[in-house]
């Protein structure tokens, strides 16, 4: 593995950096603490500081020699509205709030590259670290959106933007992402059902908002299994219901919460009417009002294919051809870095969250739950699982990469 020694040498350094993140979560557009300890520490490498951007968001702008080149490095900052599980000394030291998905690592990586950007200068142009808050989904809104929306490239112009996510059942250090369609959209919606409360014995003298919300949920289903072409990709999950607090007791109303996800803005857009029509049909012929909330939170994860094959080649100079996957298989999840891909071309990517097997675990090695998975690794703690922990191996490794993309970027 060719990583830089400057890296390997400040990885303990790192190492706190994360873990002092880790133990101090905080949640969309509340990043405060998160934002201000990576201000300072940007600050302290020398580079021009802006924070407040989107609401919380940084960005640190390093420039060198007299191109008018840019490229842009995406990390995101936020945590999880989770319970941490975890028990050693670095675990949340709040209730509710945890760093469920890496976040705190992916700061970390960045602020690496920046560290070593701005000793080296090794590049003609200019890198604008971004450092986003509000990735996770949350009732307020896209972080990247908001960060788009306050002028974010208005202000910090970029040729490509990038960003790296770790990924759990994938070998550590590997890295891996794909040209096209890599991560789904996503689309989160409310519905609510008022009808007319009653007696448990007396149903007939009410509307059952229950029994529409069955009836709803089983009805959804069949937007993708009879409606959508079945070489697409797209799944609909209800994830929240919401009704009634007694035995005998039909409640006025009922609550459910979901997502929809997909690999086409086609199809996006082809479920939300779907949706919308068997939603409204159905309780307004079984006598009930519907109030629907739909917000197409983000779009398709979409590469360009001309930044993922330098993206791949930056990462096979330093783990190796072998430890890059060129073409992952893409994934339902979502993440709002989509929102900048709208905007500027760029590519998403992964990199190796897993720890190798040993030989003996290996030939009893069970098939990871991620789609990201290369032999060799251990069976695979997801991320927004309340036991995941990023790993502090991978740090030398993804910062080593964002420097020196940005660094072949702007040569």
């Amino acid at each position: 593995m060719n990583l830089i020694k400057e890296i390997v040498q400040w990885h303990k350094e790192l190492i706190s950096w994360r873990r002092d993140i880790h133990a101090h979560p905080e949640l969309a557009f509340a990043e405060v603490r998160t934002a201000n300890f990576i201000a300072a520490k940007l600050n302290s490498f020398g580079l021009e500081v802006t924070s407040g951007i989107g609401g919380t968001g940084v960005v640190g702008t390093l420039r060198a020699g007299s191109s008018n080149r840019s490229i842009g490095l995406r990390a995101d900052m936020d945590a999880l509205p989770m319970e941490e599980l975890n028990t050693f000394g670095y675990q949340s030291k709040f209730p509710g709030r945890m760093h469920g998905c890496g976040h705190d690592g992916h700061t970390v990586m960045l602020l690496g590259a920046a560290l070593y950007l701005a000793n080296k200068k090794d590049f003609n142009g200019t890198v604008q670290f971004i450092f986003q808050p509000a990735e996770e989904a949350n009732s307020i809104g896209s972080g990247a959106k908001a960060m788009i929306d306050d002028g974010l490239f208005q202000k910090f112009p970029v040729d490509n933007i990038f960003a790296l996510h770790n990924g759990p059942g994938l070998r550590a250090g590997a890295i891996a992402t794909r040209p096209g369609a890599i991560m789904g959209s996503m689309d989160l919606f409310e519905v609510s059902i008022t009808g007319r409360g009653t007696h448990g014995a007396v149903p007939h003298s009410g509307v059952d908002p229950i029994v529409i919300m069955a009836t709803l949920i089983s009805a959804w289903q069949t937007i993708v299994s009879r409606n959508i072409d079945p070489t697409e990709s797209a799944v609909l999950s209800v994830a929240s219901l919401n009704a009634g607090n007694s035995w005998n007791v039909i409640p006025q109303q009922a609550v459910a919460r979901g997502s929809i996800r997909s690999l086409s803005n086609r199809v996006q857009k082809q479920i939300k009417s779907k949706f919308y029509a068997i939603t409204e049909s159905i309780a307004n012929g079984l006598g009930a009002s519907v109030e629907i909330t739909y917000d197409q939170s983000s779009p398709v994860t979409f590469n360009d294919e001309n930044a993922t094959a330098v993206a791949c080649d930056v990462a096979a100079s330093i783990v190796g051809e072998d430890q890059v996957i060129r073409c992952a298989p893409a994934v339902l999840g979502s993440d709002d870095f989509s929102h900048m891909l709208e905007h500027v071309s760029g590519c998403y990517l992964w990199i190796g969250n897993s720890d190798p097997c040993s030989d003996d675990e290996e030939s009893n090695l069970k098939t990871t739950n991620s789609g990201l998975g290369l032999l060799g690794v251990q069976d695979a703690c997801m991320v927004h699982e309340p036991h995941y922990d990023f790993n502090d191996k991978i740090i030398p490794t993804g910062a080593t990469f964002l420097a020196r993309l940005a660094e072949s970027h702007l040569m």
